[in-house]
Formats: structure tokens, C-alpha cells, sequence
């Protein structure tokens, strides 16, 4: 039930911010979700590799605890991704001027 919530609220905010930046909407809720899990797959990845190779222990069977480290690393990649896309939205919003207000004015007054 977590994972549900947590999915729809890392989409929704993602939605969000590419509303607000007129960008694809979609595109960016489902490439959030796919950071996420992407993110925490990888870090299930390498922490298998890195108990092979350094004879860790972990006893795989019952990795409740695993899981659950899992999720405040995938929240923080999601963070990261969020505000690089809010920074670099940010710098490329084209500013729409209204030019017909400005008709019959002196360029030096525009």
C-alpha cells in the first residue's frame, strides 16, 4: 500500500512541474516512477555485488530491512531529478511578451 502512495505522489508532483513549465506532462510522471524504481533496483544490484565480494552475510531470504533502505535512497534520486529539472526548466522559460501594448510608443520607452 506504501509503494501505491508513493508512486502516485512522486507522479503527481512530477505532473505538476511539467505543468507549470508547459513540458510533457506524462513523459515526466512515468520517467519519475521509472527513477525510483530504477534507482533502488540498482542499489539492490550493487549491494549483491558487494556482498559477494566482500563476504558480507546478508541473508537475502528475510531482507525486510533491505527493502525498506530502499526506499529513502529511491526518494532521494527522485529528489535529485526533480530539481535538476526544475533548475533547468527555469532557465529556459521563454517569457511571452505582449507586443500589442506597445504599439505607437517610442522604442527607447518599450
Amino acid at each position: 500500500m506504501l509503494a501505491i502512495l508513493l508512486v502516485y505522489f512522486i507522479g503527481k508532483r512530477f505532473y505538476d512541474l511539467s505543468i507549470e513549465y508547459n513540458q510533457k506532462k506524462w513523459l515526466y510522471a512515468i520517467l519519475s516512477i521509472v527513477v525510483y524504481y530504477g534507482v533502488q533496483f540498482a542499489f539492490g544490484f550493487i549491494i549483491g555485488i558487494l556482498d559477494m565480494l566482500f563476504d558480507w552475510g546478508i541473508d537475502w531470504d528475510t531482507s525486510y530491512g533491505w527493502n525498506l533502505l530502499g526506499i529513502p535512497i529511491g526518494l532521494l534520486a527522485v529528489w535529485g531529478f526533480y530539481t535538476l529539472l526544475e533548475n533547468k526548466w527555469k532557465k529556459s522559460v521563454v517569457v511571452i511578451k505582449d507586443e500589442i501594448q506597445d504599439i505607437g510608443k517610442k522604442y527607447d520607452e518599450v
